[in-house]
């Protein structure tokens, strides 16, 4: 057993050098991943705005967009990417869910069922699936293969401000203005 002050200079190993050597490790890790994720592809970014416009863009590219997400009649809240990068879809206070082509941005579908305004998408980990939540108090399942509602899901008593997917894609936690968590299973 040893006690007392811990002296780095009578240290057998250099943990400076350990250190420096598991940094260059990690960072020659995390680059190989970034370059299996993105599989060589430049990384495209996609913002909302209060204007009805999503915009997509290369940063590392250009500096003009690649193009201009137009056809939402108020601002948009919620923006993302599908997992697979397929697809973007945005979420706004003109009631709809609005899905583009992840790469040129091209319009696809617009999906309608709320009858508020639309706070928050998620994506299944697969892709296949969309859920949406908002001020109605209604959680909704779309099919993404036919654009299609699934599932409505009533359940909380005010607006709904947050939606996720587990990582196993079996169930959807969401939650709101009535301080209620819930937990959905499909």
């Amino acid at each position: 057993m040893r006690t007392g002050p811990y002296d780095p200079s009578k240290a057998s190993v250099n943990y400076l050098e350990v250190t420096q050597n598991m940094s260059a490790q990690l960072a020659d890790l995390a680059l190989q991943r970034y370059k299996a994720a993105t599989r060589g592809e430049p990384e495209i970014l996609v913002s909302g705005s209060d204007v009805y416009t999503a915009i997509l863009w290369v940063p590392e590219k250009d500096k003009q967009p690649i193009a201009r997400l137009t056809g939402h009649h108020k601002s948009i809240n919620d923006v993302k990417f599908s997992p697979d990068m397929r697809m973007i879809a945005t979420a706004s206070f003109d009631h709809s869910i609005k899905l583009w082509n992840g790469r040129t941005g091209k319009y696809l579908a617009s999906l309608y069922g709320h009858v508020q305004e639309v706070y928050q998408i998620s994506w299944s980990a697969d892709s296949r699936l969309l859920v949406s939540g908002g001020k109605d108090s209604t959680l909704k399942l779309w099919d993404m293969k036919t654009f299609k509602l699934m599932v409505d899901l009533p359940g909380h008593a005010d607006t709904i401000f947050a939606v996720d997917w587990s990582p196993d894609g079996q169930r959807v936690v969401s939650g709101g203005k009535d301080k209620v968590l819930k937990i959905w299973r499909q």
